[in-house]
């Protein structure tokens, strides 16, 4: 074998050891558990914390400007959508969404109340502070106008989740180049251990809604189209709500910030961005 191989080998050794030491290191320093799926009787909706309120109809996208603290809540009334989900930081849009960071930082692709999303920089775009299900994709993506055809059929009026945020970033001045992988809420996608995805629907229910809390200032676009995983035979999008909500005044320890080590060290990051 040349040397370089063997150089190439011990140097991927290296890093899985490096890898599984700081994995278990994480897992070990979290001691709190994360809460379960919230209750929806628990948490109303207050009119008066409502900056606007608006409906997206299956199929199409929607774009918003969120200050520090704001919430976004994404309600799927019949419980059949999907929700596709990039945001940019509203200062340098060169920081947005990492679905990958995302996951490597908290060391797990399931997502739900008390976890975060993050930045390719290491800070925190959004905490997840209310979420009926858990049910959302890290992994998956979405489709695009072919992959739409072939799974749909060659219908001109059915919209897809690339087009979608091709027009969303154009509102916000952004380009092509500017739309990384995103995330989906109510995808209830797994992942066996061999790597394949799987979609369980059952995981879904009418009712479900998830609330992000914004970290930064952030410019955010959604998508509401089926997502490639979905078994259903016909095109199923349907309309979802989307609240803005006033921040909220500090009631004690913030889960979010303190759950586990990297959520602590990524609101260090956010918190010294924000005062620089």
């Amino acid at each position: 074998m040349p040397a370089s191989d063997t150089e190439t080998e011990q140097q991927i050794a290296a890093n899985r050891a490096r890898y599984e030491a700081l994995k278990a290191a994480g897992t070990g320093q979290a001691p709190k558990a994360m809460p379960g799926p919230t209750d929806p009787t628990q948490a109303p909706l207050e009119p008066s914390s409502a900056i606007f309120s608006e409906t997206v109809p299956g199929g199409w996208y929607a774009n918003y400007r969120l200050k520090k603290g704001e919430r976004l809540r994404i309600l799927s009334p019949e419980g059949k959508s999907a929700v596709a989900l990039l945001a940019w930081n509203a200062i340098d849009t060169s920081e947005r969404l990492n679905h990958a960071d995302t996951i490597k930082i908290q060391w797990t692709a399931a997502l739900g109340k008390g976890r975060l999303l993050f930045s390719d920089m290491g800070r925190v775009l959004f905490s997840i502070v209310e979420d009926t299900s858990g049910a959302h994709d890290v992994l998956a993506g979405g489709l695009n106008a072919a992959g739409t055809v072939r799974k749909y059929g060659d219908d001109p009026n059915l919209r897809n989740t690339r087009t979608n945020f091709l027009l969303a970033a154009a509102k916000f001045g952004l380009d092509p180049r500017d739309i990384p992988p995103f995330i989906s809420f109510f995808a209830p996608v797994t992942v066996a251990e061999d790597g394949t995805l799987s979609w369980q629907q059952d995981a879904r229910k009418p009712g479900d809604f998830v609330e992000i809390r914004a970290e930064m200032d952030l410019l955010i676009a959604i998508s509401n189209c089926p997502h490639p995983l979905d078994p259903a035979a016909t095109y199923t999008a349907t309309p979802i709500d989307v609240s803005m909500l006033k921040p909220q005044a500090s009631s004690g320890e913030d889960f979010c910030r303190t759950a586990t080590p990297e959520a602590v060290r990524g609101f260090e990051n956010t918190d010294a961005y924000r005062l620089s």
